[in-house]
């Protein structure tokens, strides 16, 4: 199961948010049923930025989301991202 969250960040205000997208990366990473995280820049929409998390499964996502370090660090920063639908579940092995 993975999980797309957008962001929409202008270029000057980048560098700050890389430093906060990696604390919430880091703090996620240490959550049961973590797989991996990637992070990237749309390459004809520079201001738009994209974190891929992958859970185990989307309980183990919504878990994660609970403890309170993930709740100071992660959430906040979750809370910026673009209203649109996040988690999908793998159609193709």
């Amino acid at each position: 199961m993975f999980v797309v969250i957008r962001f929409r960040v202008p270029e000057a205000e980048q560098a700050e948010f890389a430093v906060r997208l990696d604390a919430a990366v880091e703090v996620l990473s240490r959550q049961k049923g973590f797989v991996a995280a990637r992070t990237g820049r749309n390459v004809d929409d520079p201001e738009l930025l994209a974190l891929n998390l992958e859970f185990v499964n989307i309980g183990s996502y919504r878990r994660a989301l609970s403890p309170y370090e993930v709740k100071l660090t992660a959430v906040p920063l979750l809370s910026q991202a673009l209203d649109e639908p996040s988690a999908y579940e793998e159609l193709l092995p």
